[in-house]
């Protein structure tokens, strides 16, 4: 087992360069698609899937490679994770998250200080958020059960797929959330959209540790991914 220094190193920059990605895909894509929002949204989904993907692979035998305080919350109560651990995990992400954002803008020549004046918020929205994190979880808990190695390339697919079929593009992690709303650029969200957005994310993780536990009651979990 990797010393916790390196565990939470990688957590924190993995996390660092899912939000780099996301962020800085979301403006050179604004930037290039000439007003074209579907284009943009196309341009911002495929470099997010892909780079799960390579984070995971790298980053997966040292931490896990969470990079999401839900999905660690999520192996905490399943008893897979100390919560001494996940709360260390936690705090990494979510500061290796604003990180990324913070070296986004500065890749890009904007401010690094800024505040999303993306409005998303309502039921719609919040019920996606829901979906997007029972579903990406259940991805985990189905592969972690059967077949581990497929857990890089089925995360990133699946987020790949919720972009599009989710009303909210599927945030569907705490700290991506909060990190996007320090971004007033094509992948933010206003500060006052984040609580709601949390507690659908949480609601999601939940439903989804239940029905997971269901489901592979018989298989061996792993919380390294």
């Amino acid at each position: 087992m990797p010393s916790m220094a390196r565990r939470i190193f990688a957590e924190w920059l993995g996390t660092a360069f899912l939000l780099a990605a996301v962020v800085g895909s979301g403006i050179m894509a604004e930037r290039l698609a000439g007003g074209n929002a579907a284009l943009a949204l196309l341009c911002n989904t495929i470099p997010t899937g892909a780079i799960l993907v390579v984070l995971i692979l790298i980053f997966g035998p040292i931490s896990g490679a969470h990079f999401n305080p839900a999905v660690s919350m999520a192996f905490a109560l399943r008893s897979e994770l100390p919560w001494s651990v996940a709360a260390g995990y936690i705090a990494t992400q979510i500061t290796g998250a604003i990180a990324g954002v913070w070296a986004a803008h500065l890749m890009f020549e904007l401010p690094v200080w800024q505040f999303s004046l993306t409005h998303r918020a309502g039921a719609g929205q919040w019920l996606a958020e829901a979906v997007a994190t029972f579903g990406l979880l259940l991805t985990i808990f189905g592969c972690a059960a059967r077949t581990p190695t497929a857990i890089p390339y089925a995360v990133g697919l699946y987020i790949t797929s919720a972009y599009w079929f989710t009303a909210s593009t599927s945030f569907a992690n705490p700290a991506v959330t909060v990190a996007r709303s320090l971004s007033d650029t094509f992948a933010g969200i206003a500060p006052s959209g984040v609580a709601g957005f949390i507690v659908a994310q949480l609601m999601g993780m939940a439903a989804a540790v239940v029905v997971g536990k269901w489901l592979w009651s018989d298989g061996v979990g792993d919380s390294r991914h």
